[in-house]
């Protein structure tokens, strides 16, 4: 579970830019905060919508708050792009998340790992001498039941995904997690209307043993947890 300890709900105004947001307290005053999701969050970000808002009084920052959730209809949603990876770390540890392609048992879980070009959010080594690299990917776009990622292009993205497909030929096992940062879900999918490319690279991977597991999330303004495994699925574009 990941908490935050100085939440405050406020309501959303405007984001001029990617990285910061105009919100509005109860009182009226106006407050600058850093948004900590690089992404477009469209249909989150909305004029009007209540928003949670950490509170951060640090002399480095530029900011005092982070905006970190956002209450659509009757649901939090978390867009803070940092804490997917604490999230599986965690999930990891405790064995809420697991793997189909590993047979042994986890001795080893490395954060940061580097491998080619490329650096991945996980190294997981068994007892039975099996390496896994794994990327995780935070999902907040939902539409009707149905989760995507992502929400803009992701090259960076793309790029690991290639790069996992590759890894096979030097032994690694690979695996995608992708973090659903709110709760209700029926399925999680790719955004293949955003960037087809990452769809292709998927279908590849997954035809070649690349794993692909989708977690939602228990989520309040001021706390996240893992929940459980979701179904997750490619679709063509009827689907």
């Amino acid at each position: 579970m990941a908490k935050y300890e100085a939440i405050e709900i406020v309501t959303f105004k405007e984001r001029p830019n990617r990285f910061i947001a105009i919100c509005i307290k109860d009182s009226g005053e106006e407050i600058v905060t850093h948004v900590k999701n690089t992404g477009r969050c469209k249909e989150l970000l909305i004029p009007g919508v209540k928003v949670a808002v950490n509170f951060q009084d640090k002399p480095t920052r530029k900011t005092k708050y982070d905006l970190v959730a956002v209450k659509k209809g009757k649901s939090w949603f978390n867009i803070d792009s940092q804490l997917p990876n604490e999230l599986v770390e965690e999930g990891l540890k405790q064995n809420l998340i697991k793997f189909a392609i590993l047979s042994g048992k986890v001795i080893q879980i490395k954060r940061e790992y580097t491998y080619q070009d490329s650096r991945f959010d996980f190294f997981i080594e068994t007892d039975k001498s099996e390496r896994l690299l794994v990327e995780v990917k935070g999902m907040t776009l939902e539409s009707q039941g149905r989760g995507s990622f992502p929400d803009a292009p992701s090259l960076r993205g793309l790029k690991h995904v290639e790069t996992l497909i590759e890894a096979k030929n030097e032994g690694y096992l690979r695996a995608v997690i992708f973090v659903v940062q709110f709760e209700d879900i029926i399925y999680a999918t790719i955004n293949e209307e955003m960037q087809p490319e990452l769809q292709v690279a998927l279908k590849k991977g997954m035809a070649d043993s690349l794993e692909v597991l989708a977690y939602n999330c228990f989520v309040k303004p001021d706390e996240v947890s893992i929940n459980k495994k979701v179904p997750f699925k490619l679709l063509d574009k009827k689907g």
